[in-house]
């Protein structure tokens, strides 16, 4: 059972340019996948599935598996000879409340209550037609407005426009930083790229990066392709007739209807043609088509509480299966000291309606992701990974610690390899019974404070702690009121971190890699697990 929200739900296709040659030799047909179709139910628990069929790992099918779950399945076939089928049932951005039974809520009042609001059909059918006239005439409005488009004979996609008078401005960026300023709407970008002969009359493929929100991407003023939000990564295709030797254009209409508009940082801008490329980063032309007051969100029904266990996983509990993989959290954000209680009522509830004891449970905790800060804060995102490692007290769970394969300018980073690779480590031992092996990361077992340092040992350690990259430890912070807290030094004594600031004589609290984004972490195994972000009191 592969469950969760993006980051499982992902398929090979987004990661196809990472992984081309593991694709290409995918036959298999002792790796299966099931899609479960994506819908939701409020008012009872369903019995079956509208749809859906097993399809094995090919280089063709293999682009829809999740990619997560195809390299775990990969590994684990490799190692046991097991024929392995996959249940994808993982919708994006779900929060855990919605893969909860009624009764595994009614722990929590919150969510209980909204999940009885939403059994009225005509509520739902209130809001969905609401959020629909507003997206609709928000869209209607700025594509009615848009200068860029006013004129027909000589819209701003066009080649042969005049846009001498436009600004400039560096791509990739965000044009809020820009002379229009943090304004949403339409914002058209051109550039001029001199094409050599050689790339001419041949199929080329446009990498724009990563675009907030919508983009429309033109070449010499034909249409080569559109992506309606932010996330998917731009891959476009151009017809061989399209590129001519000398000038040629490219134009990119972009809407934003909320946050900053633009290109994301640190991600690829290119023309290829074959093995030969043209570098689009750098200064583009840009001019505002139309300003927008920010369009309010949709209220995303399919979320709510319950419904996607009614829908995706009600239907599937006559089936007998070896365990669970679920990688989500990231929607849970918001309340992440909750998620410890949520969580373990969830786990606990899917193993009570599968009727199939204790099956192991392996869970992804969140990735490194968004910029690094200089110095010690809150995050909601290090309070969700220690909310993930108290889980662990459930019996026969696993946890993935994945804080050195992220992206920070990216929720869906491309590494699925290595986190399907930790997830098949946990199931080797605790599903498949190779006891002799490292498959979980370094975790605090206890700690002990003394005068002026805190001593930490280490669980799952393997062959010992290790420092990758550099000499010493880093991203330790240590406090003595839990309120303020401080880089700390630290050092590896056999199996225990030693951590200290001489300037706390008293300290209560030490955190590890606790941010949003801790890229500096660097205590691992010898096995190259990277420890687990954590919290560890003063008792």
């Amino acid at each position: 059972m592969c469950s969760g929200q993006s980051n499982m739900e992902l398929p090979m296709e987004r990661v196809k340019e990472k992984y081309g040659e593991i694709i290409k030799n995918s036959k298999n047909t002792n790796i299966r996948q099931f899609l479960v179709p994506d819908k939701y139910d409020f008012k009872k628990p369903q019995t079956d599935l509208d749809s859906g069929n097993w399809l094995s790992a090919n280089p063709n099918n293999v682009l829809e598996f999740s990619a997560v779950a195809y390299f775990f399945a990969k590994e684990i076939n490799e190692k046991t000879q097991v024929p392995i089928g996959l249940i994808n049932t993982a919708l994006g951005g779900s929060p855990v409340e919605s893969w909860m039974s009624e009764g595994a809520l009614k722990a929590f009042p919150k969510a209980f209550d909204e999940a009885q609001k939403f059994k009225n059909d005509d509520l739902i059918k209130q809001i969905e037609t609401s959020d629909k006239k507003r997206n609709d005439d928000w869209y209607a409005l700025i594509n009615a407005s848009d200068k860029g488009l006013l004129n027909k004979d000589l819209q701003w996609n066009q080649a042969n426009i005049d846009d001498n008078n436009w600004s400039k401005m560096a791509i990739p960026g965000y044009w809020a930083e820009q002379s229009i300023g943090k304004v949403n709407g339409a914002v058209w970008f051109r550039k001029e790229i001199n094409v050599p002969k050689s790339m001419v009359g041949k199929p080329a493929k446009l990498f724009m990066g990563r675009i907030v929100d919508q983009d429309f991407v033109y070449v010499n003023g034909e249409f080569v392709g559109t992506t309606g939000y932010q996330y998917p990564p731009r891959r476009y295709e151009i017809k061989p007739a399209v590129l001519k030797e000398g000038k040629n254009t490219i134009a990119v209409r972009v809407i934003n209807n909320s946050g900053s508009g633009g290109f994301v940082l640190e991600k690829p801008y290119y023309l290829a043609v074959g093995n030969d490329t043209i570098d689009l980063k750098g200064e583009w032309k840009y001019k505002l088509g139309v300003e927008m007051k920010p369009l309010q969100g949709p209220t995303f029904i399919r979320w709510k509480p319950e419904g996607l266990y009614n829908a995706m996983i009600a239907p599937l509990l006559n089936l007998k299966i070896k365990g669970v993989l679920w990688y989500q959290g990231e929607a849970n954000t918001y309340n992440a000291k909750e998620y410890a209680q949520t969580f373990t009522a969830m786990i606990t509830s899917w193993r009570a309606k599968w009727a199939q004891g204790n099956f192991p449970f392996l869970f992804v905790q969140l990735t490194n992701y968004m910029e690094e800060y200089p110095e010690p804060r809150e995050s909601n995102w290090a309070a969700l990974r220690q909310s993930q490692l108290e889980t662990l007290s459930v019996p026969n769970t696993g946890m993935a610690v994945t804080i050195d394969v992220g992206e920070w300018n990216d929720i869906h980073p491309l590494n699925k390899e290595a986190v399907g690779h930790r997830l098949a480590l946990l199931a080797r031992k605790m599903a498949y019974g190779e006891t002799k092996i490292t498959a979980s990361s370094p975790m605090p077992s206890t700690a002990t404070f003394e005068n002026d340092k805190a001593i930490i040992f280490f669980a799952n350690v393997g062959k010992g702690l290790s420092i990758k990259n550099g000499m010493d430890l880093k991203s330790f912070a240590i406090s003595n009121d839990g309120i303020h807290f401080v880089w700390a030094k630290a050092k590896i004594t056999g199996n225990k971190v030693e951590v200290w600031n001489e300037k706390i004589s008293n300290p209560t609290v030490v955190r590890y890699a606790w941010d949003n984004n801790p890229a500096a972490a660097n205590l691992f195994s010898k096995e190259g697990l990277p420890a687990t972000p954590f919290e560890v009191k003063k008792k």
